[in-house]
């Protein structure tokens, strides 16, 4: 099985862009166990199978999205010290939508880039996605249950743009 893993290992290593990928981490999935770590080019363990629920990043660069059994989704560094929580969306953490995604802090929602930078800090009570390079958000709303969905409703809406200022 190490063998296997090595050889998708250097596959991927051999497909990246024009990067030094030495340091890059790799998911790899233990198929007995389904439990998920991170292994460097070389095939050596880096993050232990198991110590995520759930890692949902290929290719760790410089953050990576795991689940931490206590916090739920969180964006992690190369020392795995917890950047943000992510928010949730569908059950898995949110997409990424025109090179943001949102997280979450205290029950406010912000948005951090694909690098893993909080571009937005945590501040709205609901937040879209971004489109169109606006996003539509609200300091005031109300969840409303509908079965196992829910959708925020407010009389507060206004968008904001990539920088976090109110646009019209």
């Amino acid at each position: 099985m190490k063998a296997a893993l090595i050889i998708v290992i250097l596959f991927l290593s051999a497909c990246q862009p024009n990067h030094s990928n030495n340091d890059y981490l790799f998911r790899a999935n233990d198929s007995v166990t389904d439990s998920y770590g991170y292994l460097n080019a070389k095939g050596d363990t880096i993050i232990p199978f198991g110590k995520y629920l759930m890692c949902f990043t290929d290719t760790f660069k410089t953050f990576a999205l795991v689940t931490e059994p206590k916090l739920g989704f969180v964006g992690i560094d190369r020392h795995e010290k917890i950047l943000f929580k992510v928010f949730p969306f569908d059950n898995g953490p949110d997409y990424v939508s025109e090179g943001y995604f949102r997280i979450i802090d205290n029950n406010k929602i912000g948005y951090a880039d694909t690098t893993g930078r909080v571009a937005i800090q945590p501040q709205y009570a609901c937040a879209f996605p971004f489109e169109n390079d606006t996003a539509k958000v609200s300091n005031n709303c109300k969840v409303i249950a509908d079965g196992e969905h829910s959708s925020w409703q407010s009389d507060s809406w206004y968008y904001i743009d990539k920088t976090g200022k109110r646009v019209k």
